[in-house]
């Protein structure tokens, strides 16, 4: 490496220009002081309120959930989506079988179950609004 003694010019170049373009330093080690201009030392998923998943950031749904009942047990739920059903005939002959979803839940102290629908095959007029699912209050 003596033997080839070159120049660094065009690396402080290189960082110049990407400074320049708002590429800041890379985050240093979690032992060192925080650096002016330094970006997050977190993964993006566990930052809050940004774009990754876990934080305090507003939620962007994939497909276009309600959840109709809730229950302390699944036949319970399943009485409830029955009574959605009743209610909203037209949208419920649109639904295929893997849009209905039944999820058992684990509360304090036990499980309770409720059901959302995926309504992605139900065009957005007929979709009806999110309501209150019955019971109202999750199971405990």
């Amino acid at each position: 490496m003596d033997d080839h003694a070159g120049s660094l010019e065009k690396l402080l170049e290189l960082s110049a220009r990407q400074e320049k373009e708002g590429m800041g330093d890379a985050p240093w080690p979690p032992h060192y002081r925080k650096q002016p201009g330094e970006p997050p030392r977190v993964q993006p998923s566990k930052a809050r309120g940004g774009s990754g998943g876990g934080g305090g950031g507003a939620r962007i749904p994939k497909f276009p959930l309600i959840e109709v009942s809730r229950g302390k047990d699944k036949k319970e739920a399943l009485a409830g989506l029955a009574k959605w059903k009743k209610r909203h005939p037209r949208v419920a002959t649109l639904l295929e079988p893997a849009d209905v979803l039944v999820d058992q839940m684990l509360g304090r102290s036990s499980a309770w179950y409720r059901i959302r629908l995926n309504l992605q095959h139900v065009p957005e007029k007929l979709r009806p609004r999110p309501r209150t699912p019955s019971p109202a209050r999750k199971p405990e």
